[in-house]
């Protein structure tokens, strides 16, 4: 059998040799046709190529259909490339569409410090937030004013909304703020409408809890919670935040100012109620005569009177 198919290809090479030559020799012919520039040979040309297109089109549609592929894969691949370009430009457009948020959320936290009312006897001194404490157990800032500016412990700082805090510890050029989620924070507030005075302590929540409600029942939540003023620390009437119920039914407060993005913070100078030391411009002379005599003058009146008997006695 090998023999066999070894003998069947010695006969078939001379004619696929001559096939091969024959091939050659045509397409050498067709390639001079083309080349040579005579008027005689361009109509020849042309008369071939309208003969010969109509009938081999259907033969040209591989060709054309691989060509319009390749097309569009250029195509494609064009795409790819500038939606990869609009990915980046897209990239850069989101960080500096954040960017513009951080400084428009900043300008309006200025303007918020700039408008915020206050009592137009309190006076302010505006810091810049350095770092937070970054401890799990203490809740607090750092600010960039101190005991040059005239800072003072216990002095309330609050942002452009509401009470944030008061500070807590004083340097040369930079101060601590206790915040009012502190564990060790404990401020005296009150709840409006209802006027009852509560003490808001911290618990390292975001929501402080209300401690010492006489009647929780005059409470809803929403209500305004503001500071009552109480020990001279805070002035009254700052903004601290709203009534909220805890999913265990605690009542909380919801803070007024925004934690997580502090910035700014507005210390304000207050030395606490002034005292009154003279209590003689209250109580007017009538009513001062009609006051029983001190302890005192009754001794002294009565040992003036027991010497003058005794001055008498001896007469």
């Amino acid at each position: 059998m090998a023999y066999s198919m070894e003998k069947g290809t010695e006969h078939f090479r001379p004619v696929r040799r001559l096939l091969v030559l024959l091939c050659l020799a045509c397409l050498f012919g067709v390639f001079l046709v083309w080349r040579i520039d005579s008027p005689r040979v361009e109509r020849l040309r042309s008369d071939v190529m309208d003969a010969v297109i109509p009938h081999v089109t259907w033969a040209m549609a591989p060709v054309t259909g691989l060509a319009k592929m390749a097309e569009d894969f250029h195509s494609y691949a064009r795409l790819f490339e500038q939606n990869q370009e609009l990915r980046r430009e897209l990239q850069q457009m989101q960080a500096w569409k954040e960017a513009a948020l951080q400084l428009e959320q900043k300008n309006a936290r200025l303007l918020d410090l700039n408008n915020v009312k206050l009592d137009p006897k309190l006076t302010f001194v505006t810091g810049s937030v350095l770092a937070d404490s970054g401890s799990p157990f203490r809740q607090s800032v750092l600010l960039n004013v101190g005991a040059r500016d005239g800072i003072r412990d216990g002095w309330a700082a609050m942002d452009g909304i509401g009470l944030v805090g008061r500070i807590s510890g004083v340097g040369d050029s930079t101060a601590r703020v206790m915040l009012l989620t502190d564990p060790a924070s404990a401020i005296p507030v009150t709840i409006q409408p209802s006027g009852q005075q509560v003490l808001l302590s911290g618990d390292n929540s975001a929501l402080p809890r209300i401690e010492f409600l006489e009647t929780p029942d005059l409470v809803r939540p929403g209500d305004r919670v503001v500071s009552s003023g109480d020990g001279g620390i805070f002035p009254a009437g700052i903004l601290v935040g709203q009534v909220a119920k805890s999913p265990e039914g605690r009542l909380r407060v919801r803070l007024a100012a925004d934690y997580g993005r502090l910035e700014f913070l507005r210390v304000l100078r207050y030395d606490g109620p002034e005292p009154i030391a003279d209590t003689g411009g209250l109580v007017g002379e009538s009513a001062a005569a009609l006051l029983p005599p001190a302890p005192q003058a009754q001794t002294d009146a009565q040992g003036t009177g027991d010497a003058s008997a005794g001055s008498s006695g001896n007469d």
